[in-house]
């Protein structure tokens, strides 16, 4: 089976990082959770240079706003991201479950992966990711988490 870092951090958030988890975890236990739930040594160590990353980029608490200027997006990005991925960026960040910071550090994020493409699933859940990452973006990860979860996703208000 091809692991990716995406399947690694998946698996730590699935696991670890919801509910009711001890978030205390060092590291070294989560490496060897990791390591019985059958990862490689190699996509575990990329996966938390992938979440290192993720914590150092930790936007400050930007002012909303959804009449700023349009994203254009260029070369890797256009390679990585589809239509619809990058159309769903904006419309989160049209309707204020991302601003511009946070959707900056999704994309940044984005092109962390070790994937060619991420197709629209994948972009999901790095959103998620980056919005449980985010201080006072609760509502916000609430929101996203129903988007994914829910049988019938409700409109964005």
């Amino acid at each position: 089976m091809k692991e990716s870092i995406l399947d690694v951090l998946l698996y730590l958030f699935e696991h670890y990082f919801t509910d009711e988890a001890d978030l205390l975890r060092d590291r070294d236990s989560l490496q060897t959770g990791l390591l019985q739930a059958g990862f490689s040594p190699a996509e575990i160590s990329k996966a938390f240079d992938w979440l290192d990353g993720l914590a150092e980029q930790r936007p400050g608490q930007a002012a909303t706003r959804t009449d700023g200027p349009i994203r254009v997006y260029a070369g890797p990005e256009l390679d990585k991201l589809d239509n619809d991925g990058r159309g769903f960026l904006m419309f989160l960040e049209q309707h204020g479950v991302l601003d511009a910071a946070q959707r900056e550090l999704v994309l940044d994020r984005a092109m962390a992966l070790d994937q060619e493409e991420l197709d629209l699933d994948d972009l999901k859940w790095v959103v998620l990711m980056v919005l449980f990452n985010q201080p006072g973006s609760e509502a916000a990860y609430a929101w996203m988490e129903t988007q994914m979860f829910a049988d019938e996703p409700e409109p964005v208000h």
